[in-house]
């Protein structure tokens, strides 16, 4: 069912000019827009000092998602969906394993943590743009589905290890974001 799903998603990919070169620049560039939105957020005026608590979650949280991937890596060796005959590539190949996915990993961790900490519009943009990265890795054909779904389960992990470990207006909090 796996492959089936990957396969149909990744099915449009050539068949729209105009859609697959959207869903190559979501794949290239989302992850580092997200990074970069969310630094922007330390400098907000409203609730400052609890956007840059959230901020510095986001984050470790994209830290530590992507070190649980790196231990899963370690025991999960899958090929990935092009090797395997089930999708068409639209991208240069990747030289890693194919579950989980790095960049659903490292967008949904800073979605979910925008959505612990409770800035509920913010998190609402972070997983519209996470879902449009995740979609866009089995649509450029590098992905299956279930990798997707593993590095949304990996980056949620990582947000909330990160919401029960790291608290708001402690003396490292405190000090963290009051720089600048």
């Amino acid at each position: 069912m796996d492959a089936a799903i990957t396969h149909w998603i990744n099915s449009f990919a050539g068949q729209t000019p105009l859609l697959d070169p959207m869903m190559v620049a979501i794949t290239q560039v989302g992850v580092p827009i997200i990074v970069l939105l969310v630094v922007v957020q330390w400098w907000v005026r409203e609730d400052r000092t609890h956007v840059r608590h959230v901020a510095i979650c986001a984050g470790l949280a994209f830290l530590l998602g992507l070190a649980i991937n790196q231990g899963v890596l370690l025991f999960i060796h899958r090929v990935r969906p092009y090797d395997a005959g089930v999708s068409h590539l639209l991208i240069a190949k990747s030289a890693d394993w194919s579950f989980p996915s790095d960049h659903a990993t490292a967008s949904m961790s800073v979605a979910m943590a925008f959505a612990l900490q409770g800035l509920p519009r913010r998190a609402l943009a972070f997983f519209a743009m996470a879902f449009l990265v995740c979609l866009s890795r089995v649509y450029v054909g590098t992905h299956y589905v279930t990798d997707v779904l593993g590095g949304t389960a990996t980056g949620f992990l990582g947000a909330i290890i990160v919401r029960l470990l790291y608290r708001e207006n402690t003396r490292l909090d405190r000090f963290a974001t009051s720089i600048l």
